[in-house]
């Protein structure tokens, strides 16, 4: 997620910019960059969907002491991402204010924003990568060697052309789709998009009605994906961006399903519903320019009994959910349910 431009949302047509660095972390470092414990700093921002697929998959994978952490403010001000939540407002690792400075020390003039989520080296200060799509799928097949005992298989070979295409669809329809209505500077192009959206997740429920999750018996990419989106829908899509048919609560189905993912290790206990309520409703003042943040809705409901466990299915496949939250990776009482 970007912060260029907030108050010009929803008063011109809106299109996602690729990610301009998309150098790739691998375990032969092909790109100039091989996995090594430690050296490379994963920067997120807690209200961002993108970069909560990446603090999703490192959980599960245990990479929390091979890849640390910087946890932006959900407030960004005219130089996007800050790290005003640590002391002194710097980063206490890079030694950075801004998310800004690592990405002008690897290019001046850069196009586009500044994006979470970002891998920022830690010996240089320079970004390596902020390709969204392709830093999780490689966290789970690059990184392999620094996987924790017990790791789920998120990307399996069996399942990878299946697991591409539901992705596809479920980012077309559902992960963009929701921007493309809340950011639509038009009623038709609006409508068009908030359609799409419910056409999506009408049939993501008949497949989810069937079988636990996505594709095969075990979690994959595909349900972290479908997640980050469905965990904001009724704090954020619903009102701020109009995507208003249903709540996700209302829909049985999904909304049992999100409940499952919510309540599984690695995934709710990543998820700052504070962050993401401030974030999209008092940045994106080009459609809400008053700043309030509405009060619900309740979200005491993802702690509820979800029942899906009766379609079988095994989470983890031969493997072991993850350990304890790290210290200090804790979510604060005012951003759980």
């Amino acid at each position: 997620m970007s912060g260029d431009g907030n108050s010009s949302l929803g008063h011109k047509a809106f299109s996602r910019s690729r990610s301009h660095f998309a150098d790739r972390i691998t375990a032969d470092g092909r790109d100039g960059w091989p996995v090594a414990a430690g050296r490379y700093r994963l920067v997120v921002s807690r209200a961002c969907p993108w970069a909560s697929r990446s603090l999703v998959v490192r959980r599960l994978l245990g990479l929390e002491d091979a890849l640390s952490l910087a946890v932006a403010d959900p407030i960004q001000d005219d130089r996007s991402w800050r790290f005003t939540l640590d002391p002194d407002g710097r980063d206490p690792v890079l030694g950075i204010r801004y998310l800004s400075e690592a990405y002008d020390r690897r290019e001046t003039g850069y196009p586009g924003g500044v994006s979470v989520p970002a891998v920022v080296d830690v010996p240089s200060g320079q970004l390596v990568t902020n390709d969204y799509q392709q830093l999780t799928l490689d966290l789970a097949t690059e990184w392999t060697a620094l996987h924790r005992p017990g790791a789920p298989d998120l990307y399996p070979e069996k399942h990878r052309d299946e697991i591409d295409t539901v992705m596809a669809e479920v980012y077309e329809d559902v992960n963009n789709g929701v921007y493309r209505a809340g950011f639509a500077n038009g009623q038709q192009a609006y409508e068009e998009a908030c359609a799409g959206v419910f056409r999506r997740l009408e049939v993501l429920a008949g497949r989810l009605a069937r079988q636990r999750y996505l594709v095969g018996d075990t979690l994959t990419e595909a349900d972290v994906r479908l997640f980050t989106t469905l965990v904001r829908f009724d704090a954020v899509y619903h009102g701020h961006f109009k995507c208003n048919r249903w709540k996700l609560a209302e829909q049985p189905v999904l909304w049992a399903y999100a409940r499952d993912l919510y309540q599984t290790p690695g995934f709710g206990d990543t998820v700052d519903f504070d962050h993401i309520k401030r974030h999209y409703y008092q940045v994106h003042t080009g459609i809400n320019p008053t700043r309030v943040v509405p009060l619900g809705p309740d979200t005491a409901g993802w702690l509820t009994p979800h029942h899906r466990e009766e379609l079988g299915g095994r989470p983890f496949g031969d493997g072991t959910p993850p350990g304890p939250v790290p210290a200090g990776e804790e979510i604060p009482v005012a951003g759980r349910p």
